[in-house]
């Protein structure tokens, strides 16, 4: 695992409701909580932990799309079988 995601993820553990989607939200709240002198490495943690927190929310989404579809072919399938 390279340096900034082990990083991001040391640092998602303990502070991961304070981050959000935005990228500037997310540069304030690793200001607030680490000491990272190096403006680009601090960049780099905030650009991977939104994009962290972005991929984990449209996964979400789409597993709550997905269900009421998934129920839905089930439940038809059980009435077509039942009409047999």
């Amino acid at each position: 695992m390279d340096r900034i995601k082990r990083l991001s993820y040391e640092v998602l553990d303990e502070h991961k409701q304070k981050f959000g989607e935005d990228f500037a939200g997310n540069k304030k709240v690793l200001d607030q909580i680490a000491i990272i002198r190096s403006k680009g490495l601090k960049n780099e943690i905030a650009g991977y932990i939104t994009k962290f927190i972005k991929k984990e929310i449209r996964e979400e989404k789409t597993k709550q799309s997905q269900n009421p579809e998934t129920l839905c072919l089930l439940l038809s399938l059980v009435s077509h079988h039942k009409q047999m």
